[in-house]
């Protein structure tokens, strides 16, 4: 699961470089209920993370790509309203709730797939998750699904390619932790 990531100088960069007519992202870490800049079919603008759950009671934050089709909450966002979340990197916690950093080699940003959808107070976003691939295996089992850059166009606007691209692999990622717990063999 994506429960934090992180915009950082680089990525800030890359972004500005990228989309100069658009707002600049702040640098720092971005929390569930945050406000986020996304990048949609139109344009890259502002959305609060997570949408609202049905009973108020708070937010949903990710929707498995595995299962989206199929849940109501999700559906009609992920055939009709799909963003794509910029990011430096994400975080996860292991087994022992030791913080591990993820970040794509080579790449100041890392594209996450993402839903929207307009809730009374605005445009609200969730990340999609996959099954974790074995970069990121070892600190947890699910991730985001990640996009490459060349599949960007694909997934914001070409509904014959969404069921392939949500069962895509998502590429390795490096994984900094300060502290790793070592398991013996036996």
């Amino acid at each position: 699961m994506c429960g934090r990531y992180y915009i950082d100088d680089k990525a800030v960069k890359a972004i500005r470089a990228a989309y100069p007519k658009a707002d600049s992202p702040a640098s720092g870490d971005i929390c569930p209920g945050n406000t986020a800049l996304v990048l949609t079919a139109e344009s890259l603008r502002e959305m609060k993370w997570g949408f609202l759950r049905p009973d108020r009671k708070g937010l949903w934050i990710n929707a498995r790509a595995e299962t989206i089709l199929e849940r109501p909450a999700f559906r009609e966002s992920a055939l009709s309203r799909r963003c794509v979340v910029l990011a430096g990197g994400f975080y996860e916690w292991d087994k022992d709730r030791q913080k591990a950093v993820f970040t794509r080699p080579g790449e100041p940003v890392i594209f996450m797939a993402g839903c929207c959808r307009r809730f009374e107070d605005g445009d609200h976003f969730v990340i999609l998750t996959t099954k974790a691939n074995a970069s990121v295996e070892p600190v947890h089992d699910r991730m985001p699904l990640i996009l490459d850059r060349g599949e960007l166009k694909l997934w914001l606007r070409e509904d014959a390619c969404l069921e392939a691209m949500l069962n895509k692999i998502s590429p390795f990622l490096e994984r900094y932790q300060e502290y790793e717990q070592r398991r013996l063999p036996f």
